[in-house]
């Protein structure tokens, strides 16, 4: 259960990603409500925090009629049937259908899934056959072979999906990377010496203190070359990211993780500069509430420091946690943010 100070700062601010991970009673009223619930906040002293709605009602508190907090557990239920739906399916489902298996209207459900997973359902149903096509391309397996295994229909779904996302073609990826340029140089920074790397897609690498040797050993059978002063523009992005972050410069990445790292990344680039979240609310940002640690190793994954923001994510108690480059470097990231 949640701390009390954390759970009532949680409904001061009315935080969606919250519901589902406790209900708030009002004792004067009789009622129990979501976290975001819009009614007018009660005083502190009139609240006891639940678990659930069903510790709620046990201590004869009924469902408040405007938030609907019950229909929290149903919404998860409903998102977790239709992944189970989507990855069992060796056909693609179309939204109408799964919408309508679990009750919902279509854009409602999308609505829905997009707020428990960050990713609609088409989405997070590519990104689950581009994670099984990655898995068995790296098995001694064809190419065509991998592709269908998949899920996809054809190679040429496959490799439109793929495009601009792995940063090299199926064949190479399978090789281990064989046939890729990655390009490095290094840079001053008031935060010490930047390493950036990229391909043709984006940057592909950027963290500080780390030298030309070790990026070699991360892409063992690419070919990486030192630049020559090229992609100029892309470098004064990057440093513009590091020196300004609160920007947002708008720079290509050429990333690639797991169907859940990915969404872990993709919640941490819509945190608003300035701003953070705890752990705890990114895994239930993207419907995942339980995986709290696995969201801190997707953060502890993130090949592209700063670009992605993982410096925004701390503890569920407010303290920095961890960070890859040391806490002096996400202290001033989030202290740049803040000005």
């Amino acid at each position: 259960m949640i701390d009390d100070t954390t759970a009532w700062n949680a409904v001061l601010r009315r935080d969606r990603s919250f519901d589902g991970r406790f209900v708030t009673g009002v004792l004067t009223t009789g009622i129990y409500c979501r976290p975001s619930c819009a009614a007018r906040h009660p005083a502190p002293g009139n609240v006891r925090f639940f678990a659930d709605g069903s510790a709620a009602r046990d201590a004869g508190l009924r469902a408040c009629k405007r938030c609907l907090p019950d229909d929290v557990a149903r919404a998860e239920t409903a998102v977790l049937a239709a992944i189970n739906a989507i990855g069992a399916s060796e056909e693609p489902l179309a939204l109408a259908a799964l919408a309508a298996e679990c009750g919902y209207s279509p854009a409602h459900f999308q609505r829905l899934f997009t707020r428990h997973t960050g990713l609609s359902p088409a989405a997070y149903a590519r990104a689950l056959r581009e994670e099984r096509a990655r898995e068995a391309l790296t098995g001694n397996v064809r190419v065509v072979d991998a592709i269908y295994e998949a899920g996809f229909s054809a190679p040429s779904r496959f490799y439109k999906s793929m495009k601009g996302r792995i940063g090299m073609d199926p064949s190479a990826w399978k090789n281990g990377g064989a046939g890729v340029e990655i390009y490095w140089t290094q840079a001053a920074t008031s935060l010490g010496q930047l390493l950036v790397a990229w391909t043709d897609k984006g940057v592909c690498r950027l963290s500080f203190q780390e030298e030309p040797e070790t990026l070699a050993m991360r892409f063992p059978f690419a070919t990486v070359i030192q630049s020559q002063g090229d992609a100029a523009d892309l470098l004064a992005g990057v440093l513009a990211s590091i020196e300004t972050p609160a920007t947002g410069a708008a720079i290509p990445l050429d990333v690639r993780g797991t169907a859940f790292q990915e969404s872990v990344w993709k919640a941490l680039s819509d945190i608003p500069a300035g701003e953070t979240r705890s752990y705890a609310q990114i895994a239930a940002s993207i419907g995942k509430p339980k995986a709290v640690r696995a969201v801190g190793s997707a953060c502890g994954a993130n090949p592209v420091a700063v670009l992605i923001p993982c410096h925004r994510a701390l503890r569920t108690d407010g303290t920095l946690g961890g960070y890859a480059y040391g806490l002096a470097i996400k202290t001033e990231l989030l202290k740049r943010e803040a000005e």
